[in-house]
């Protein structure tokens, strides 16, 4: 996906099931929309210290994704764990 599509609304169902991924979160995996573009963006902002990149990561995924809020620190520590595998 290109960076300028990677945030354009999809195009079709079959489309925006390609764009939700899944991820363990404190045992529980859920299926997240739009990481690959948020990771993406995290990357360009070349943030390297642990609590400002996993404040970031969940910042941008809250804007996409229901995430509660009892539950944002298992989801920050299990995108910080995605992000790094894939940077």
């Amino acid at each position: 996906m290109t960076e300028k599509h990677a945030f354009e609304k999809p195009c079709c169902a079959a489309e925006a099931l390609r764009r939700i991924r899944q991820v363990n979160v404190g045992g529980i995996t859920v299926g997240l929309a739009m990481l690959d573009a948020i990771f993406e963006e995290v990357a360009s902002l070349d943030l390297s210290a642990e609590e400002p990149l996993k404040n970031e990561l969940l910042r941008q995924t809250k804007i996409y994704n229901c995430i509660p809020r009892q539950a944002e620190d298992a989801y920050a520590k299990a995108l910080l764990r995605e992000y790094r595998k894939g940077v």
